[in-house]
């Protein structure tokens, strides 16, 4: 039973790390994809498709993304020539939930002409890191997908950090269930056989 409950804690440990390199993998494509689509279509003949449901995402998009692999997803889009606008377009439509509203709310704010602190003005909080990691771009004409890969690496290790914290608060946790499981074990099948051979002994001497 504690074999398979450290199996368990170790499988969960693990699982987000190979479960963001492929969410990365598989989506990066798509929003690359749609992104190259999306600076050679004209806006009309986009909303025409996404209104037939050729804009969402594929059946792998659902739930929401951590957001190292947002950011990812983000820096891929722009690395593939679109524009921030049209990048938070895109990847909002993979995405989907709250926060693929927010990016596709806050891209249609920023083609109309609003302020950047304006287009962000309803965006979930856990958006709040897109919007630091983009200003700078928007606002100042920086590479915006250097700052996004750096804002999902500081997002892994965080992660990281936060994953270690945890394990070193599992082994604190396991000790009394270790103790309590091992602890008979050892009783059983270390003492007792001494005792009863003893015993034995003393009797028939």
């Amino acid at each position: 039973m504690t074999a398979l409950l450290v199996t368990a804690w170790v499988l969960a440990a693990t699982a987000p790390w190979w479960a963001t390199r492929a969410a990365v993998a598989r989506r990066a494509v798509v929003v690359s994809r749609r992104a190259q689509g999306a600076a050679g279509r004209p806006a009309g003949a986009r909303r025409g498709r996404e209104a037939r449901g050729g804009g969402r995402g594929d059946p792998d998009d659902a739930g929401p993304l951590e957001t190292g692999v947002l950011l990812e997803l983000l820096a891929a889009a722009v690395h593939s020539g679109a524009a921030v606008p049209r990048a938070l377009d895109v990847v909002g439509s993979c995405v989907g939930g709250r926060e693929g509203a927010g990016l596709r709310a806050a891209g249609a704010a920023l083609l109309l002409g609003a302020s950047w602190d304006a287009a962000w003005a309803t965006a979930p909080p856990r958006l709040a890191v897109v919007q630091r990691a983009l200003r700078p771009a928007w606002l100042h004409g920086a590479a915006p997908a250097p700052a996004l890969r750096a804002a999902a690496q500081a997002s892994r290790q965080d992660r990281t950090a936060s994953a270690k914290a945890a394990a070193a608060r599992l082994a604190v946790h396991l000790v009394l269930p270790l103790g309590a499981c091992f602890l008979p074990a050892f009783v059983l099948v270390g003492l007792v056989p001494v005792l009863v051979s003893l015993g034995s002994g003393l009797l028939g001497g």
